[in-house]
């Protein structure tokens, strides 16, 4: 790619469409995609007040019925009972993507799970434990190495293929697809699985996010108020959860949808979780995602929108930018689900292919940003990270 973010002969970031054999996710909306969707018809959240060890706050749980599933797949085996739970999140929800896309019987699959915290839970065990002990439990190494998500699904999945995680916060499960179709147009892989796994509801994290005063406070209908651009108070939410993509280079009969672009791009800093306030990194990425397509024919964004101040009017003034009079439709889904950190694209990428699927629109019932479209053909999905790290994935419904 040349270093100014624009792909070569009007291309949109891609050689050939790659296409989504299957996708699976565990989220507060469930696992099952009529579940989920008929979730996402609904006007209710899933974010709660819990106590975090004497502090209160709000927060997007996965329902008690996945939590016991997760419960049960840990009992499986003795090295499972040493693994963090975005590690066996991760392990469940790769089950159900690789049944959903018929590769039950494939051993050289690429696989890049990443996450943005890692082994969050089991990380702050062994260092509380290190701190009161001055020892370091003999497992506090292994299991807290982000490598675990993607070697672990690698040894369920009895796969012989490449195994590699990375972080790069919350634009960390796109980045993710982003590799899958280097590696699948590159020749190296014919089969990708591609994702993000994230577990950090824990008092530590809900801690830094309020130290950044980012957090939701207000004890409203909605407490997370993406997408509302009148709001004067910050207002993200965390959840929690996986999310998956099986990919490959040619469509079967499986297949949901076609990657038909994907863009990426970084912005100069003024401080460690600053965006611009024309969002210039996710400017470039869509504008490299969308490439020679006209982009009055985007019809939809699924937006990054963490449901803060900046961030949302950032994002909102990028894509008033890219797309000037053309407006696409605008969505969110951080008012239900809160943010999911490296999950987060994964689960905006879901919601779109199943609006692709049913040519249903899902607006965020408080925020009049945008009216329904009248068509759905090309749905944008938007993620965005600390450090200014934005990627940009085009979908469009199968021809």
């Amino acid at each position: 790619m040349s270093t100014n973010n624009v792909p070569p002969s009007g291309a949109r970031g891609i050689k050939n469409p790659i296409y989504i054999a299957s996708t699976a996710s565990i989220s507060p909306l469930g696992e099952d995609h009529k579940e989920i969707w008929e979730a996402y018809k609904s006007n209710h959240h899933f974010i709660q007040k819990h106590d975090f060890e004497g502090e209160e706050a709000f927060a997007a749980f996965l329902p008690e019925k996945l939590r016991s599933e997760i419960d049960n797949l840990r009992t499986e085996s003795a090295h499972y009972r040493k693994l963090d739970l975005s590690v066996l999140f991760a392990i469940y929800t790769s089950r159900q993507a690789i049944k959903r896309a018929g590769w039950e019987n494939e051993k050289n699959i690429g696989i890049n799970i990443g996450s943005s915290r890692g082994a969050t839970g089991l990380f702050e065990k062994f260092h509380a434990e290190f701190i009161e002990n001055r020892v370091a439990s003999t497992q506090a190494s292994p299991a807290t190495t982000l490598g675990n998500i993607s070697s672990w699904v690698g040894q369920d999945l009895e796969n012989n293929g490449v195994h590699f995680s990375h972080s790069v916060t919350c634009s960390t499960g796109l980045h993710s697809v982003l590799n899958a179709v280097a590696w699948l147009q590159a020749g190296l892989a014919d089969k990708f699985m591609a994702g993000g796994s994230e577990a950090a509801l824990t008092s530590f994290t809900i801690a830094q996010m309020k130290a950044l005063k980012t957090y939701a406070s207000e004890d409203l209908a909605y407490p997370c108020q993406a997408l509302n651009l009148h709001k004067t108070r910050n207002s993200m939410v965390l959840g929690e959860g996986a999310g998956l993509l099986c990919l490959e280079n040619s469509a079967s009969a499986k297949a949901l949808a076609q990657i038909t672009g994907i863009g990426y791009s970084a912005e100069k800093l003024k401080h460690s979780v600053s965006i611009s306030e024309d969002g210039k990194c996710m400017q470039k990425a869509m504008k490299m995602a969308i490439g020679d397509l006209d982009p009055a024919e985007v019809d939809a964004v699924v937006m990054h929108a963490p449901g803060t101040i900046k961030g949302d009017l950032g994002e909102v003034n990028a894509i008033k930018a890219v797309f000037g009079e053309n407006l696409p439709a605008m969505t969110s889904n951080k008012w239900k689900i809160g943010h999911t950190f490296a999950t987060s694209g994964i689960l905006n990428l879901e919601l779109a292919m199943l609006m692709l699927r049913d040519q249903e629109f899902i607006s965020v019932p408080f925020s009049d940003i945008s009216e329904k479209p009248a068509r759905l053909q090309h749905i944008l999905v938007n993620a965005v990270g600390f450090g200014g790290n934005a990627v940009s994935v085009l979908i469009s419904k199968l021809p």
